[in-house]
């Protein structure tokens, strides 16, 4: 696996938190993995990530500030290894943009990371403190499983390739 795009709503709280605590921790764990992430929605391209999003991220020593929001797309898709989405939600929104195409490779980002419970990360653009913790926390825990994953891939325990 060379390269990751996570995906939600807005591409202002979740995916780009995920996209950064990824990025640090591939970095810290050795792994040459390109990440980015975008949202299924347009109503907030070129925005940075939500304040509440930057400030939690900032508390637990990650920095989010230079993210800006953009729309996935299908050329986008294409470039990436996976699609990790947040939520049901998002994935389901992918199919009915006709992104579809790549079944094997669109999966929810805490199942797909070994994280059996919850299955999604919670949207919390609409919540309060507690739930950009909650996101921070969710997505330590799946970035900690997609390392494990990982290091069995390249240890040979695991298949990475078009049908993981």
């Amino acid at each position: 696996m060379k390269s990751i795009l996570f995906v939600c709503m807005g591409n202002i709280c979740r995916s780009p938190v995920v996209e950064t605590i990824a990025r640090a921790q591939f970095a810290r764990a050795g792994l040459t993995i390109q990440v980015a992430s975008a949202g299924i929605e347009s109503y907030h391209i070129g925005n940075s990530a939500d304040r509440r999003a930057i400030a939690s991220a900032a508390a637990h020593g990650y920095d989010v500030t230079p993210h800006r929001a953009r729309q996935v797309d299908a050329a986008m898709l294409a470039r990436f290894d996976h699609a990790l989405v947040m939520d049901k939600v998002n994935l389901r929104e992918l199919g009915a943009m006709g992104l579809g195409e790549h079944p094997q490779r669109v999966a929810l980002f805490l199942p797909f990371a070994g994280v059996n419970t919850p299955v999604e990360v919670p949207d919390p653009y609409y919540g309060g403190a507690a739930d950009f913790e909650r996101v921070i926390e969710l997505a330590e825990a799946g970035v900690r499983g997609l390392i494990s994953r990982l290091g069995m891939a390249h240890n040979g325990g695991m298949h990475t390739g078009s049908n993981a």
